[in-house]
């Protein structure tokens, strides 16, 4: 029998007590939604527990008891709606009281700090057990169901999804720009100093619609995604809060503010979801503490039980964030408008040598990753070849990676990194030769997954690659979020492939939850398979254009092809020999040859279709730079034509000249002769007159 549809006396008497912390749904369940506590703990529930029984789903179920005539060793038959129940014994014993808010706010007043044993490297942080609840025995149910408990340590466990750090930073970045049908126009990624000890902290803010209570615990619970329903989304799962923000640091605060909407009041809810609290207090389910507020002529406490179990939570978060009083909390407010979200990310994870994973140091405007992902020698390079930078420096710079982390960005969005703006940046703009592909992904069956579905791929070389650097791989986005960047599809020996990139957006192939790689398909691997022949094809007819050479020498003894399904790349030594055991290969496949033939068949046309543009826009282009060239050879030719009358010109006024200058060379020579005559004549005169003058003398001394 369903026990849901007994009810006792003493089950309706203990419905008066104080309910004890309930759990929040981890998703799966039918029905299943938040339960309204101000302090809640996170349990996958049994897919019937909040379906029907105990008033409903929203209410919060309450302990059962018995009445004082109740036995605990005899089988109990219990009337329900006019039918006999058989009951096993002790099903209705009273359950142990919940801990009074008293108590819980001795909790939260404990070592307000990490245990010293407690690690601070994510990677070695789930090396704890805790400690058993109460004399550790099983504990019961409230509803009177089992519940599947959910252990501190899958916070840990869940976060390990993301290897990479800046791939979680990703994932609250796509929350932020997801929030753009809601009005958001910026996201500011930016680091705070913890005021208690001095640490550092990391900042992720928007202004987007922000979170109402409901919305604030959907988003602390486990799997719950209304996203699922939006196609233009990217967040789909309803894990990457949880995943992106626990894989950064130990611990995170949540204050969002929302407008009032559909003439609801203003509210704004602050939410911790601390690692550090659950493993310092030895807890064994996961406890999220949350508080409310309403503006009511001002903001007042919006408590969803009781004033003793918001003060619980209330000191709770006091005891175990940044923050020492709930002015300082509310503080935190004071950036956020009519509405957005500021996520406070504290404790962060350290590396094996001690320092912070995150990186603020390198550079004032950046965050930057530690480690393996840096490389000091892909930095340098970066310097000297900026149209690889990308390529170079998204592994360990997040301004890098998020300059390409979208497809496209709208004009009105701002993407704000430590008080600078991210610059988005098309990678096809760092391509030369390119030449543009369509892709129809076709489905299993052999038939087309969506006929209007198709994939652009642009293919072309880096500028760079004439320097012959390694850079190569297809950048592929899923819903304008980039999942692979620089996937390296082909291994060649030697530097085949090299220096070839790619863009595409695949919406046909679904990503996997850490959104860094895609699931493994059918799907996938004929895409992987047709990027290997794209880069193939291009390298071939292109490398000898940027300096390489002997790129087809070896590709009539040795060549790729598609099987007869199109999903397999074969490669052949012998292709006479092959290709005559292919064909009745191919034949020999019974009822799925007439249809891959029709398939081929349309690819092929449609391959032809495509030459054929392609054909014509090269005829067009080739007429275009034709035209332009007898533009340019025309007026070639009239300047030089202008030259040779100009020389011609020159050429006359230089033989004028010496026409004249032989003139007066003659006049010249003449007027030289006639002076020369008159010369010698002056001396014949001075002389004659000399002897006159000579024989005078002589005359008068006689």
């Amino acid at each position: 029998m369903n026990p849901r549809a007994v009810k006792t006396e003493a089950a309706a008497a203990a419905a008066v007590e104080r309910p004890r912390p309930l759990a929040m749904a981890a998703g799966g369940g039918r029905g299943a939604r938040p339960v309204e506590e101000d302090f809640i703990e996170l349990s996958s529930s049994d897919s019937d527990s909040d379906g029907e029984g105990g008033g409903g789903g929203g209410s919060a179920k309450r302990s059962r008891g018995v009445g004082a005539g109740g036995s605990a060793g005899k089988r109990a038959r219990v009337s329900a709606a006019g039918v006999a129940v058989d009951l096993p014994p002790g099903f209705l014993d009273p359950l142990p009281h919940a801990a009074s808010a008293a108590a819980g706010a001795a909790e939260a007043g404990a070592s307000a700090g990490p245990s010293k044993s407690a690690t601070k490297q994510f990677w070695k942080a789930g090396d704890y057990d805790g400690k058993p609840l109460g004399d550790g025995a099983p504990q019961s149910s409230v509803s009177g169901l089992d519940h599947v408990r959910v252990h501190p340590k899958f916070l840990h466990s869940n976060a390990t999804s993301h290897k990479w750090a800046l791939g979680a930073l990703a994932e609250l970045l796509d929350n932020s720009l997801d929030e753009v049908i809601n009005g958001a126009t910026y996201v500011n990624i930016d680091m705070l100093e913890n005021n208690k000890d001095k640490t550092r902290m990391l900042l992720v803010e928007d202004d987007g619609g922000g979170m109402d209570p409901d919305k604030m615990r959907q988003c602390m619970s486990l799997g719950y995604s209304a996203k699922s329903k939006v196609a233009s989304t990217i967040g789909q799962y309803g894990n990457g809060f949880k995943t992106s923000t626990m894989r950064l640091g130990a611990d995170v605060l949540v204050f969002s503010r929302s407008g009032g909407k559909g003439g609801k009041r203003l509210t704004q809810s602050v939410g911790m979801l601390s690692y550090t609290f659950l493993r310092s207090t030895n807890k064994e389910d996961i406890v999220v503490p949350m508080i409310d507020y309403e503006n009511e002529q001002g903001w007042k406490r919006k408590p969803r039980t009781t004033f003793a179990d918001w003060n619980t939570s209330l000191q709770t978060i006091i005891a175990w964030s940044p923050y020492s009083t709930e002015a300082e909390l509310l503080e935190q407010f004071s950036s956020i408008k009519e509405q957005g979200t500021r996520i406070i990310i504290y404790n962060l994870w350290e590396d094996d040598e001690g320092h912070l994973e995150l990186d603020f140091d390198e550079d004032i405007h950046d965050i930057q990753l530690r480690g393996g992902n840096r490389d000091e020698k892909n930095i340098l390079m970066a310097k000297q070849f900026p149209n690889s930078k990308h390529f170079l420096t998204y592994r360990h710079s997040l301004r890098s990676y998020a300059s390409i982390l979208y497809l496209r960005v709208p004009s009105f969005f701002q993407m704000i990194l430590r008080g600078k703006e991210i610059e988005h940046h098309n990678i096809v703009t760092d391509m030369m030769l390119k030449k543009e592909v369509k892709y129809k992904p076709v489905a299993p069956n052999g038939v087309p997954k969506d006929s209007n579905m198709v994939a652009d791929v642009t293919i072309g070389f880096v500028k760079d690659a004439k320097h012959h650097v390694d850079v190569q791989g297809f950048n592929v986005y899923h819903k304008n979020r980039l999942i692979k960047p620089f996937w390296r599809v082909w291994t060649a020996a030697g530097s085949g492939g090299r220096g070839v990139i790619g863009v595409l957006e695949a919406n046909f192939i679904e990503p996997a939850h850490d959104k860094q790689d895609f699931e493994r398909t059918t799907l996938l691997a004929r895409l992987e398979a047709r990027l290997v022949q794209m880069q193939k094809d291009y390298w071939s007819g292109n490398a000898h254009r940027i300096g390489y050479s002997g790129t087809r020498a070896g590709r009539s003894n040795e060549t790729e092809e598609w099987d007869c399904f199109g999903n397999t790349f074969i490669q052949w030594t012998d292709r006479k020999r092959e290709k005559q055991n292919y064909i009745p290969a191919c034949a020999s496949n019974g009822e799925h040859t007439i249809d891959d033939h029709e398939t081929i068949i349309k690819q092929l046309r449609d391959e032809n279709s495509s030459l054929k543009e392609r054909l014509l826009k090269v005829e067009e282009s080739l007429s275009q730079e034709l035209a332009i060239e007898r533009d340019k050879n025309k007026s070639l030719t009239e300047r030089l034509e202008d030259a040779q009358r100009q020389l011609e010109t020159s050429n006359k006024e230089q033989e004028a000249l010496i026409d004249i200058f032989s003139e007066e060379r003659g006049r010249r020579d003449l007027e030289e002769e006639n002076l020369r005559g008159k010369l010698k004549d002056a001396s014949s005169t001075i002389q004659d007159l000399l002897e006159q003058l000579n024989a005078a003398r002589k005359g008068r001394k006689f």
